[in-house]
């Protein structure tokens, strides 16, 4: 919270230890709640859109964005935790004369963002940033870029998820689902997209044998979900077999359990029961 003693130079001084403290105790708390390594440390632009994929971008100009969208870092910096709360004193003068500056009123220029979904990523204005937060504001002027990815960036929280996206955007590219189709098979392990890029593979590859006819990867990827993963989804529901798994990991769970119980690709009653007997 902002806190005004009526000498400006002195209150922007108090604005950047009560920040420096606030990120040691932050840090602190998060050893203590063994929380992962990467809790407080900003997402590196360039990783996320590596692991969602580029497709373009176009400058919007100046808009004002909420500060709590602010989740990145262009370059990487390390001065700044992920709450832009100062990492060392190596940027006090010039926090502090920011943070002056925005108390007497003084008109401080726009920061420079990319946008990627509702994500904002800091091209310049770190300090900018962090004197905000410190002050207690909820918005931003800035020269936003939006950047267009393959994979949407919803559900990405911390450095760990962007491996989840990254094999997500790879099982995509194999298995080019598009529509429903694509917003409703999920995996939370992000192996598990490797081993469902295989599994819809040799059902295509069966499926052609059968066919005597070469079928694209499109083609493939929506027969599989509508011959084969919808039905069998469906079924597992009524069978009461989803359980806490979403209903992609327990269609990866018992078409294994099928092959490995019954030998065979086929589903009928006998292979629920035996499903439904060994239910894990």
């Amino acid at each position: 919270m902002r806190r005004d003693t009526g000498f400006p130079q002195a209150d922007a001084e108090n604005d950047f230890l009560r920040a420096r403290r606030r990120q040691v105790l932050s840090r602190l708390a998060a050893w203590l709640r063994r929380e992962p390594d990467d809790v407080n440390i900003m997402l590196p632009f360039h990783e996320v859109v590596e692991a969602l994929g580029v497709v373009s971008e176009r400058r919007l100009g100046v808009q004002t964005i909420r500060l709590d969208s602010i989740v990145g870092s262009v370059d990487r910096t390390r001065d700044f935790d992920r709450r832009f709360r100062p990492t060392s004193a190596r940027t006090r003068e010039r926090w502090q004369r920011l943070a002056l500056a925005t108390r007497r009123g003084e008109a401080v220029p726009p920061i420079e963002v990319y946008r990627v979904g509702d994500l904002h990523f800091v091209q310049d204005g770190h300090h900018r940033v962090s004197v905000a937060h410190a002050l207690g504001l909820e918005t931003i002027d800035a020269y936003v870029t939006e950047v267009v990815t393959r994979i949407a960036a919803h559900g990405i929280r911390h450095r760990g998820d962007l491996i989840v996206k990254d094999y997500r955007r790879l099982f995509l590219e194999r298995v080019p689902l598009s529509g429903q189709a694509r917003a409703e098979v999920l995996l939370s392990d992000p192996w598990d997209y490797a081993e469902l890029g295989e599994h819809v593979e040799a059902w295509g590859f069966r499926l052609m044998q059968d066919e005597g006819a070469f079928l694209d990867r499109a083609t493939v990827a929506m027969r599989w979900y509508r011959e084969e993963y919808v039905p069998v989804v469906e079924m597992l529901r009524q069978a009461h077999l989803v359980g806490d798994r979403t209903e992609t990991e327990a269609y990866m769970w018992v078409a294994a359990e099928r092959y490995r119980l019954i030998r065979t690709h086929r589903w009928d009653q006998d292979v629920i029961d035996a499903l439904r007997s060994r239910r894990g």
